[in-house]
């Protein structure tokens, strides 16, 4: 497998809602607390001239699109990839505290992980596995201390020594949330069991102006006040 092929597939069938990787800047300019993760996706791929470097996009994918902790990604099996009411989901995800959850994986994510599954000939088991310095996929899976330090390593490279895996999966949140996504909807996707903790993740700040109750009239007669 060609890590330049996998390159140029990865970029042909990329799209995050019509947005290619190139756009990237613009599309995750968030950042968690001082740490900017907008150039990273942009030299993950930018840095993908081997086989074993393009593997650690698939690191990523899951932890920043689908708010993953890095051991829920490298624990992560083919079968649980399943279609669910027409959209790919993640099913039986056990995280911490032993909670049950489903994850609904994006489309771009998806086609990401599709191109690896592909070219790795990945069928069953874990879906991360090894890949040696000249391009060979190995059986065995990989643990969470590869994901430490792929992501220690190309934070480096965007200057943020102190990136942590944790920080793709804070920035998951606050992307959803920038979005418009509910509240209890990113504690679902996450797993938190306290919407506290939710709360912290995306910097959640009471707006007056724009208060919730306004959003809805009682029209009250007008002998009533």
């Amino acid at each position: 497998m060609e890590a330049s092929s996998v390159t140029r597939r990865v970029l042909a069938r990329a799209d995050v809602r019509g947005w290619g990787w190139w756009q990237l800047p613009w599309l995750l300019r968030c950042y968690v607390g001082i740490v900017p993760v907008a150039a990273l996706a942009l030299t993950l791929v930018a840095a993908a001239d081997t086989t074993w470097r393009a593997a650690d996009l698939w690191k990523f994918v899951l932890l920043l699109g689908c708010g993953l902790r890095r051991s829920e990604a490298v624990n992560l099996r083919f079968d649980q990839l399943q279609l669910r009411e027409s959209h790919w989901v993640i099913v039986d995800m056990v995280g911490k505290g032993g909670r049950l959850r489903t994850v609904p994986v994006p489309p771009w994510c998806k086609s990401l992980i599709d191109v690896w599954l592909r070219d790795s000939r990945v069928t069953e088991g874990k879906i991360f596995r090894r890949v040696s310095k000249n391009g060979a996929r190995q059986d065995a899976g990989v643990t969470s201390d590869v994901v430490w330090y792929a992501v220690k390593r190309y934070g480096k490279r965007i200057g943020v020594a102190g990136l942590a895996p944790h920080d793709l999966r804070r920035t998951c949140a606050r992307l959803c949330h920038g979005a418009g996504g509910e509240l209890e909807q990113i504690q679902f996707l996450l797993g938190h069991a306290s919407v506290q903790t939710t709360e912290r993740y995306i910097g959640c700040r009471q707006n007056f102006r724009e208060a919730v109750n306004d959003r809805f009239q009682i029209s009250l007669a007008n002998d009533a006040l």
